[in-house]
Formats: structure tokens, C-alpha cells, sequence
């Protein structure tokens, strides 16, 4: 008994150091792959203005929760986006000392569906009423936290449209300005030019190397800074069905055709079970046998598998087709019979009136007079069948008046009801005025499709358990071959593709082809993770991703594999500009153009509002507006323009005649200038001092 209770003892005692090394194995993994043991408490910084990591998780929390479907990843985004932005104009607005009053709060809360539209605070007129409102958030604790949270994001927003207000009165636009757009559009110019274009000189004749690009981007350091970036190549073995995979499920649905023996455990006996040719109950048995269930609808040819649509549609009652292919599926079909206008074709001419739910009205007009202009319509439509086209185009309030009000095909009830009646209770061609909520619809009934009822066995070809076991062999062989040697030669002697390296950022979600794989992207940002690094990586309905972490570009300048497509071409038409100034000598266009084998061109009335050269050249503004600046005679020096290098000669310059007054052009200007208020922000971020730590978060 002595012993039983000294093991009893032990054993507790054991227990309790098991569960405390298992706590300290748990809490190793917490400190450092948690929320704890970080070198910094905060998600970041704007201009030395924290950002707290709880409230962040909080929020990040919220949005995941009010918005279905958002990532994690997606969420922190959204809600980083968001902090950096309230930082930078609540920095703002403080500069201003911009202050908010209550009755503006009061407005901006008002202007929140869940306060002011709701029922607790309307009054007996259905307005909002102030003191019900007041009332309730003393009252009751949860409305007046709800509230507390709303006043918060309502100061805010009230400062936000002072500030707008401000920045919008501080822009203004000058008659000067008025009169420089209006010459820009009215002087014009007629010259002489001899062009050397770019595309006369082959692309291989000029090299740009890496050191240009280098060079070009750092003259332009702030057009090309970049994110720290991880470049990843990878190998993608996928786990997909074997051809004896897809064998066996062909050879299974094709056994479903005739009847079965199997032995009931219940009777002892064996029983005969029917086949697809011989039930009498078809939909239990696609039911019972098929991995997609019975479908009672009946389909239009043109919604069949586009390969086998002509025999499926073409059955006879009862008879079979199949197998077939039908993307992922090995498919058997029975035919149960054709229905006479399973889908309809319809155009249609709408008059709406106030009130009505159409969005596009093109006239302000009573539910009377809708009526009316519908049945006069009517009536030329009955009078002549062929004005329905161009009546459509002219008078219906449908955004389907651009193709002369067509519908194309539909199914039942996918229309408002008394439309969908109308469409399927009359014959083809038939034309009729029908009331809808939207208004008054003159209707053409313009073609019909008969369906067909099928019901089909559909079995998933996927790999079988063999095979995917084949696969993860493979893909765990590969991982231990490519980091015992090189990844691309252990690839070859696998027979296996390595894809193209995939540039990601910190927070990125998308992993090039292969979609959203933030693992391997969290991966490839890790601490431990260092260039050359490998790792496989197991995807849902996709296979083995064996990653290797090819390249580390820091925070700077992109990388020259990034913007080679871009900065290239650009660097090449300087160099080749040099090459075609060279050869262009001479005190004479004409003397120019033989010099460089082309001909004297001419460009008339051309505008600096438009300055386009004819002939397939495009937009020049630097070729005209120094045009404009000769004198009549003269002659340019060489000009690199947009597409290739130019000379010209001033002909003569027209002047628009004077105005006194540009009060249009100033609107112009002004309109033009209307999005202005969306620039503050960029230019803000542009200048302000962001860190960024989400990457100790595990986002």
C-alpha cells in the first residue's frame, strides 16, 4: 500500500513536470511567435506618433468580424491604411487647431443610418428628435457606449470637412490662368519639321545595361522607391488525378449502367441492384450515385457542355448518353423529356415617371404622363415594327437602350413579375405594354428556347490516395534534394519545372499565379529565413509548393528586373536620340532631311491644348511649344520629342483674337481641378516618417 502511494505521489509529480515543461514549450512558442517578447509594443509609428498594438488588434478584430469573406491579412491592411491616415490629418488638424462643436457632432451623427433613421429616436412627424436621443444615451448604457464610439469617429469627420472646406476655398484659379487655357486652345501654328524617329533605329543597336537603370532611377529616386521586397522561386507539384485515377472512375460510372450483385448483411442473401438504364426511381438513384445532386431544371442547348451539347440535347425520352467528360467529372446523362420555352428573348422600351426604382431617368414626367408617352410608343411601335430599334435608342430609361433595348436570353422569374408573365405567356414577336415598379415597358417578344431535362450522374475525377501519396513522396524527396544541392539541377533531375521567381512585400496576400498563399509569403519575411532558404508548403486543391527564398531587395530602389520593362525603352530612346542629332547637320530642313533619309513634313492650326502630329506620330507638346516659341523662319535646334528626335521651322503663328472676358476657361480650369482634395493625402504619406511593425505581429 506504502508503494502504491509513493507511485500515486510520483506520478503526480511527474504529471505536474510534464505539464510544466509543456507550458514551457507552449509559452517558448507564445513569447516568440506571439504577441509577447517583441522589441516593440506598437504596430508602428507615423512621425514618431505610436500606434498601440491592442487597439490595432481590436480594430483589425472588428473589421474581420463586420465584413465576411476579408482575410486577416486583408484586414490588417485595411485598417494600417486607415490609422496612417487619421495620424497624419489629426496632425493636421491640430496644426490648424481646428476645433468642433457640438452641434456638428450632433450633424454627423445624424447622418448615421443606425441613429438617425432609427425608430428609437424619431418623433411622431418620423425626424429625429434630439432630446428622445439625448434621453436614451443617459438611460441606456449600451446606447450611450454605442454612441461614446460614433462621437469619436463623428469629431473626427466634422474636422475632416472643415478641413476640406479650407483647402478647397485656398485653391482658386486666376483670370491669368483663364486666359493662358483659352490661347492654349485657340493660338495655333503652322510649321515645317523633318522627324528621325526612334523606331527607325533597331533596339539592338543601342544596349542599356543594369548600371543605366541604376543610374536613371536614382535621378528619379522618389518615382522609384520600393518596400523591401522577397523574391521566391518555386516548384508546384501538383496533386491531381493519375490516368488510372481517371480509369477507374470512367470504368465505376460505366458499371452504373447495368445492375449489380452485393450482399445484404441483413438477409444474408445477395441482392440485385437496378442500373441507370433500369430504375424506376431516377432521381434516388443519381442521388445515391452521383457526387453532384439531381437537377430538375430544364437547360437550353446553348447551356450544355459545348462538346457533347448537340447528343445531349438531341435524346430521346429515356435514352442515355455517356460517359463523357465533363470538366472535373466523368458524367452519365438520361434524358427525361423536352419542355417549349424554357428561356425567352425580349427587348423593351422603358418609361418611368417619379417615384419609380429606375436609377437613369432621362425626364422628370407623372406616372400620367409615363403612361401616356408609353402608349404613343406603343402605338408607333404597332405601326411600324421596325421603329422599335431606334425608339429604344431614343426614349427608353433602361440603361439597355444602348443596345436598342435587348435583354438577350433569360430564365423564369428572373424577371419582375408581371414582365416575366407577359414574356412567357405570349408566342414570339408578340408586342404588349406591361407596369412594373420601374414603369411602363413596351415589350417585344423576339426568340424563345426549348430545354431539355436531364439527369446525370456525375462522378469527380481526383486523385486517389495511392497517388497523392506518390506525390507527397515526391515533393518531400525534392525538399530534401534541394537543400542538399542546387534547386534547379535537384528540379531537372526530377523532371520538374522551377516557375518564375515571384516578387512579394511584407503584407502581400498574393503569390503570383498561384493566388492568395500568405504562409508562404509570412515565410519568406521571417527572421530565420535567410536567402536560400527552403521550404515546402502543402495547398488546398492544389498540391506541394516547394518555396526557395531567392532574393532580398531592402527598402530603396526597386529592383532592376522590376522596372527594366518600363525604364528600358526610355533609356534606349536617349540613346538613340544621340545617334540621330549626329547625323542631323545641315542649316536647311530640306539639307537635314536628305542628311538623315526622310522628307520635310508640315503641321497646320496644331494647338498646345492638342498638340498632335498627323501621320500616325501622337502627342508632341515638346515639338510645339517650341514651335510657338520661333519666330516665323526659323529653325529649331534638334528636339526630343516622344517619338523620336525633331527639327522644325516656324511658318506663322495665328494669335486668337482678345477676349475681355475668360470667365468659361477659369470654370474649365476649376473643374479640372475638382479632384485636388485627393492629392492631400498622398503628398502627406509622401513626406511623413512611417514604420511599420507588423511583421513582429505575424499578420
Amino acid at each position: 500500500m506504502a508503494v502504491l502511494q509513493k507511485i500515486r505521489q510520483r506520478s503526480a509529480l511527474l504529471i505536474v513536470v510534464i505539464g510544466f515543461c509543456l507550458f514551457a514549450f507552449i509559452a517558448g512558442d507564445v513569447f516568440t511567435k506571439g504577441n509577447f517578447g517583441k522589441s516593440s509594443n506598437e504596430v508602428g509609428s507615423v512621425n514618431g506618433k505610436d500606434i498601440p498594438f491592442e487597439d490595432f488588434r481590436v480594430k483589425v478584430s472588428n473589421v474581420e468580424k463586420s465584413q465576411q469573406g476579408v482575410t486577416p491579412t486583408a484586414a490588417a491592411n485595411r485598417v494600417w491604411d486607415q490609422e496612417v491616415s487619421i495620424a497624419l490629418l489629426t496632425s493636421e488638424f491640430d496644426k490648424l487647431g481646428l476645433r468642433v462643436g457640438a452641434d456638428h457632432i450632433m450633424q454627423i451623427l445624424e447622418s448615421d443610418q443606425n441613429i438617425g433613421k432609427n425608430p428609437m429616436f424619431l418623433n411622431s412627424a418620423g425626424r429625429f428628435d434630439k432630446d428622445k436621443f439625448k434621453e436614451a444615451t443617459k438611460t441606456n448604457p449600451e446606447i450611450a457606449q454605442y454612441v461614446k464610439d460614433r462621437e469619436k469617429d463623428a469629431e473626427l469627420n466634422a474636422k475632416y470637412q472643415m478641413y476640406a472646406t479650407m483647402i478647397k476655398a485656398g485653391s482658386y484659379t486666376t483670370e491669368s490662368e483663364g486666359k493662358l487655357k483659352y490661347q492654349m486652345e485657340a493660338d495655333k501654328v503652322n510649321f515645317a519639321y523633318v522627324a528621325g524617329l526612334y523606331s527607325t533605329i533597331k533596339d539592338s543597336d543601342v544596349k542599356v545595361s543594369d548600371d543605366d537603370i541604376v543610374a536613371f532611377m536614382k535621378k528619379n529616386e522618389k518615382k522609384y522607391k520600393s518596400d523591401e521586397t522577397r523574391e521566391i522561386e518555386y516548384v508546384l507539384i501538383e496533386d491531381k488525378a493519375s490516368p488510372e485515377d481517371e480509369a477507374e472512375v470512367k470504368a465505376k460510372i460505366n458499371g452504373l449502367l447495368s445492375g449489380s450483385v452485393v450482399y445484404n448483411t441483413k438477409t444474408g442473401k445477395n441482392d440485385t441492384l437496378p442500373g441507370f438504364r433500369s430504375a424506376t426511381n431516377v432521381v434516388e438513384f443519381v442521388n445515391s450515385n452521383s457526387d453532384v445532386p439531381y437537377d430538375s431544371t430544364y437547360v437550353a442547348k446553348k447551356d450544355l457542355p459545348a462538346i457533347d451539347a448537340d447528343k445531349l440535347y438531341n435524346l430521346a425520352p429515356g435514352e442515355i448518353y455517356g460517359p463523357y467528360k465533363f470538366g472535373k467529372y466523368y458524367c452519365l446523362s438520361k434524358s427525361l423529356g423536352r419542355k417549349v420555352g424554357v428561356n425567352a428573348k425580349a427587348s423593351h422600351i422603358l418609361i418611368s415617371y417619379e417615384g419609380t426604382q429606375v436609377p437613369n431617368q432621362k425626364e422628370k414626367r407623372t406616372k400620367e404622363q409615363a403612361k401616356a408617352k408609353a402608349e404613343e410608343i406603343l402605338a408607333q411601335v404597332n405601326a411600324n415594327p421596325n421603329s422599335f430599334l431606334m425608339l429604344a435608342f431614343t426614349a427608353s430609361d433602361d440603361s439597355s437602350a444602348q443596345q436598342g433595348g435587348d435583354l438577350g436570353f433569360f430564365g423564369p422569374n428572373q424577371m419582375v413579375k408581371p414582365f416575366n408573365d407577359f414574356v412567357f405567356n405570349n408566342p414570339i414577336g408578340k408586342v404588349g405594354l406591361v407596369e412594373t415598379p420601374f414603369g411602363y415597358h413596351i415589350i417585344k417578344i423576339t426568340d424563345k428556347q426549348d430545354g431539355v431535362r436531364l439527369a446525370t450522374v456525375a462522378q469527380k475525377v481526383e486523385a486517389s490516395e495511392a497517388t497523392s501519396d506518390k506525390v507527397f513522396t515526391q515533393a518531400t524527396q525534392f525538399e530534401i534534394d534541394a537543400n542538399a544541392k542546387d534547386f534547379a539541377k535537384a528540379a531537372a533531375a526530377l523532371k520538374l519545372t522551377v516557375s518564375p521567381a515571384v516578387t512579394a512585400k511584407l503584407m502581400d496576400e498574393s503569390f503570383g499565379p498561384l493566388g492568395n498563399q500568405r504562409n508562404i509569403v509570412r515565410w519568406a519575411f521571417e527572421d530565420g529565413t535567410d536567402v536560400g532558404a527552403i521550404k515546402r508548403f502543402e495547398v488546398a486543391n492544389l498540391g506541394h509548393v516547394i518555396a526557395k527564398l531567392k532574393k532580398v531587395n531592402p527598402e530603396g530602389l526597386m529592383a532592376v528586373d522590376l522596372v527594366r520593362s518600363y525604364v528600358e525603352p526610355i533609356l534606349k530612346n536617349k540613346k538613340k536620340a544621340e545617334l540621330i542629332k549626329a547625323k542631323m547637320a545641315g542649316t536647311s530642313l530640306e539639307a537635314i532631311a536628305k542628311a538623315t533619309g526622310t522628307s520635310v513634313q508640315q503641321a497646320t492650326a496644331v494647338t498646345m491644348e492638342n498638340p498632335v502630329l498627323t501621320g500616325g506620330v501622337g502627342q508632341e507638346p515638346k515639338v510645339v511649344g517650341n514651335a510657338f516659341a520661333l519666330t516665323a523662319g526659323k529653325l529649331s535646334a534638334p528636339i526630343e520629342g516622344n517619338t523620336g528626335v525633331y527639327v522644325v521651322k516656324n511658318i506663322s503663328t495665328a494669335k486668337a483674337p482678345v477676349l475681355k472676358d475668360h470667365t468659361a476657361y477659369v470654370a474649365k480650369l476649376k473643374a479640372q481641378s475638382a479632384g485636388d482634395l485627393n492629392r492631400v493625402l498622398p503628398a502627406l504619406k509622401d513626406k511623413a516618417e512611417i514604420k511599420d511593425n507588423r511583421k513582429q505581429f505575424n499578420y
